[in-house]
């Protein structure tokens, strides 16, 4: 009688939490970590353009698709086309955050992130240069892809100054950027 034994492979050293995002601390101009109390909502700018369709009919809501619908052409709107920026919402709404954690690109050296608010009419844009290489730790556990910053700029709507905490960003969830808001909803 022969037995059969079977071994199983597996590793309970891959990490939990691998989810690999630049974390941004809010601080007030003085250095002091605060909860920042306005709307945020975070866009990042994509490379090339879309095409939108825009259609309108007299007495009826205007429409606006990403692809063209004949049905509505075919219901008497008007159709007009123009290209515009492909724009990504990456966060929508935060709302008395101390932080925010952002994805960052894989394939590009620069990430453009704008920052709307609620109270300011102003928006912010964040320049970040970096530079993104693979890591694996396990075969069993996946590749990573890990970002080194290497510059940072920001615009002054809200943003007193903004600077980097720690360059690499990997999922161990350390300050990356430390962005020091001017006073205006930091109450």
């Amino acid at each position: 009688m022969a037995v059969l034994l079977l071994a199983g492979c597996y590793s309970n050293n891959c990490p939990l939490e691998n989810m690999v995002t630049c974390n941004y601390g809010f601080y007030d101009s003085e250095g002091t970590a605060i909860n920042y109390h306005d709307t945020i909502t975070v866009t990042t700018l994509m490379p090339g353009y879309k095409t939108v369709y825009t259609y309108r009919k007299l007495g009826n809501m205007t429409v606006t698709k990403d692809y063209r619908d004949t049905a509505l052409v075919n219901q008497g709107y008007t159709e007009s086309m123009t290209q515009q920026r492909k724009d990504t919402i990456l966060l929508n709404k935060l709302i008395g955050a101390s932080n925010m954690k952002v994805p960052m690109s894989w394939f590009h050296e620069e990430d453009t992130l704008i920052l709307s608010y609620r109270t300011i009419v102003k928006k912010d844009t964040i320049k970040i240069q970096h530079m993104s290489y693979p890591n694996v730790e396990l075969p069993e556990c996946g590749t990573y892809r890990f970002h080194t910053l290497q510059g940072i700029t920001a615009t002054d709507a809200a943003i007193d100054h903004i600077e980097i905490g720690e360059s690499k960003v990997d999922y161990e969830g350390n300050v990356n950027v430390k962005i020091f808001f001017n006073g205006v909803a930091t109450e």
